[in-house]
């Protein structure tokens, strides 16, 4: 008799098994929960293992994003018809109309990335989410890797990482008093590359500035910043063509492209296994402002 061993599941089959779960599990216990929702590749997958997680029914939450008034429009427009194929509902929270009242001010570096807390706070409390997917990861930057997969927020909607609950055995506790909530990101295992493989597999949809095209950049800061309304040339500055895509899609004032020739996902798999620095350390203008640019953030109610 011969006897076969079971196929050993592959990373990509674990990984998506446990955000899965994950999802599951902590909208299972939640009053009001919501998943943040940019149209990045991130929150695309994190979407797509809602879906996945609920199938055939349709994803049982709303949808949040808080959009700066500098996003790329590619990213809005393939945003707002993945909302529309899935037949979900989309809440937006504009920055714009917090420094149109007065509530925030214009930094002096033109960057809005950092003004999205406020917002993003207000619209957890005014309609009372208690669990809030997203879809950072743990490879991305060091103070992300101090994260929990549930990450408790207090009344403030602040974040103390000396505060934040053990999960050993992969047990997660979204328990938290009234006026608190969680944060849940279910791809806190992954890292870049395992996102773009699983697209490849899952053959995923994304906005085309992930894929190499021909764009007029301008050169700042050791970055290519595409012309933009946010982003005017300054003095000795010029906008010439590159071959480039983009490795994240945040705020247009603070993002920047790569070069790259990398236009299928095979080509931009291959790039991203043969790199060293993760697509914030690379192409992230705000999280260079301190050490602990990101960890401030966070600490006063960020993602």
């Amino acid at each position: 008799m011969t006897h076969h061993s079971p196929a050993r599941a592959s990373t990509l089959d674990v990984l998506e098994s446990e955000g899965i779960h994950i999802i599951r599990e902590a909208a299972g216990g939640a009053r009001r929960p919501v998943l943040l929702f940019s149209g990045g590749k991130d929150s695309v997958v994190v979407l797509h293992l809602a879906a996945k997680a609920f199938w055939p029914g349709r994803v049982p939450f709303n949808l949040l994003h808080v959009d700066t008034g500098y996003n790329f429009d590619e990213v809005l427009d393939f945003r707002d018809r993945t909302v529309a194929r899935l037949g979900l509902r989309l809440t937006v929270a504009r920055v714009q109309d917090y420094i149109d009242d007065g509530r925030l001010r214009e930094r002096p570096d033109g960057t809005r990335n950092p003004l999205q807390t406020i917002p993003l706070l207000d619209a957890i409390a005014g309609h009372g989410y208690d669990v809030v997917f997203g879809g950072a990861r743990r490879d991305e930057e060091k103070a992300r890797a101090k994260e929990r997969v549930v990450s408790l927020r207090d009344e403030f909607g602040q974040w103390d990482p000396r505060q934040q609950r053990p999960e050993l055995w992969n047990l997660y506790n979204a328990r938290h008093l009234p006026g608190q909530h969680v944060r849940v990101f279910p791809l806190s295992n992954w890292t870049e590359l395992d996102v773009w493989r699983y697209i490849a597999r899952e053959r995923i949809e994304l906005p085309s500035l992930y894929f190499a095209h021909e764009r007029e950049v301008l050169r700042r800061d050791g970055m290519w910043l595409a012309p933009h309304h946010s982003v005017r040339a300054r003095a000795g500055e010029a906008a010439v063509a590159r071959r480039v895509r983009y490795r994240t899609v945040g705020d247009a004032s603070c993002t920047g492209a790569v070069e790259s020739d990398a236009a299928t996902l095979e080509q931009i798999i291959a790039e991203v296994a043969s790199t060293r620095l993760t697509e914030r350390g690379a192409t992230r203008a705000d999280d260079r402002l301190s050490e602990a640019a990101m960890e401030d953030r966070k600490k006063v109610g960020y993602f």
